[in-house]
């Protein structure tokens, strides 16, 4: 993912294999007191996260083995490669792309994994039926909002962290554009659900959190409260109508991460553009070209990789473990071994 300077304004670059540092751990692209291993955990996050914004798109009917081989071969070869393209200087660096934290580089980039992964794997059983779309809930709603609240407070990480320092005046401003963009994004989701579906849909809310975090990632230093509020909201709004959207063409994505990641990252890349201190016609061009760029190369390697380990491993668990749980399916184990089902 850092090459170095032979390499700028390049399509590929490779520093070679392992992870090698001065005596003292200090080598650092950045700044000084940012280490070469808090570089290397911090990016290690950013990987991990691809990987898992496919796992929530593929659940409930993926083999392990086979997102286990997945998530090692995207994670190892396609995340550092488009990664490499801006933070480690390459053609989207010295075109002007910017994307502070990963709304494309990171999001995007598993949203864009995840779509190739539900068009090879298909629905899971029972969701399309003649009668229509037969919704089938997560089975412990506490559960999904205390994950979402962790994942605000991670964000802060997530986003502050980027600042690559420890600077007070930046550090807290990427802080307070983060939380007020996932603020207006719940709300946003919450009114634009209650309008089309009568009700105030917490699924719905929890996800309009998540894209109002995503919408912000791209230029979270950039913006004002104002205009975060607005990306957050804009992004709140996406992610209603794109759950919708992909449920009428009939891409089952289980936990909405196709709208939150996919869509609302591509439009906090583009946010960056219209919004904050680099808006511009030229910045905007810039960042359709980034996202263009990533887009094809994440759609032609994930879906090679996904047609071959379909035609290899297989993909699919078995319709008995499928109905049944890929608790017991997969790893042999009830998730809930006390829990009866009253009819």
């Amino acid at each position: 993912m850092y090459p170095g300077e032979d390499f700028a304004g390049a399509i590929f670059g490779f520093a070679g294999f392992g992870i090698s540092t001065d005596a003292a751990g200090l080598t650092s692209a950045y700044n000084i007191g940012y280490t070469y291993w808090t570089d290397f955990l911090f990016q290690g996050m950013f990987a991990a996260t691809a990987a898992t914004i496919v796992s929530g798109a593929v659940a409930e009917r993926i083999k392990l083995s086979s997102f286990l081989v997945f998530s090692v071969l995207f994670v190892g070869i396609a995340y550092p490669i488009t990664g490499m393209w801006k933070w480690g200087g390459g053609f989207l660096d010295e075109l002007g792309f910017y994307d502070f934290a990963g709304s494309t580089l990171v999001h995007s980039v598993g949203g864009w994994g995840a779509l190739m992964g539900v068009i090879f794997l298909g629905p899971r059983i029972g969701k399309y039926t003649k009668k229509g779309i037969s919704p089938i809930p997560g089975h412990s709603m506490p559960l999904a909002a205390i994950g979402v609240f962790l994942l605000w407070l991670g964000w802060f990480g997530f986003n502050g962290g980027s600042v690559l320092s420890a600077d007070p005046g930046a550090v807290s401003l990427v802080l307070v554009t983060t939380s007020l963009a996932a603020s207006a994004g719940a709300i946003a989701a919450m009114f634009t659900a209650w309008t089309l579906l009568k009700s105030p849909d917490i699924t719905m809310v929890l996800n309009g959190i998540l894209a109002g975090l995503v919408g912000i990632t791209a230029g979270a230093d950039l913006m004002g409260p104002t205009t975060s509020i607005i990306i957050g909201a804009i992004s709140g709004v996406l992610v209603v109508l794109s759950v919708l959207f992909f449920d009428k063409i009939k891409l089952d994505d289980p936990v909405g991460a196709l709208s939150v990641h996919l869509v609302c990252g591509i439009f906090g890349t583009l946010a960056v553009g219209i919004f904050g201190a680099k808006a511009g016609f030229n910045q905007l061009w810039s960042q359709v070209i980034g996202i263009l760029s990533v887009g094809a190369f994440v759609v032609i390697f994930t879906g090679i990789l996904w047609f071959v380990l379909k035609k290899t491993m297989g993909l699919r668990v078995s319709q008995e473990e499928e109905i049944g749980g890929l608790d017991l399916g997969e790893h042999s184990m009830e998730a809930y071994p006390d829990f009866e089902k009253v009819s």
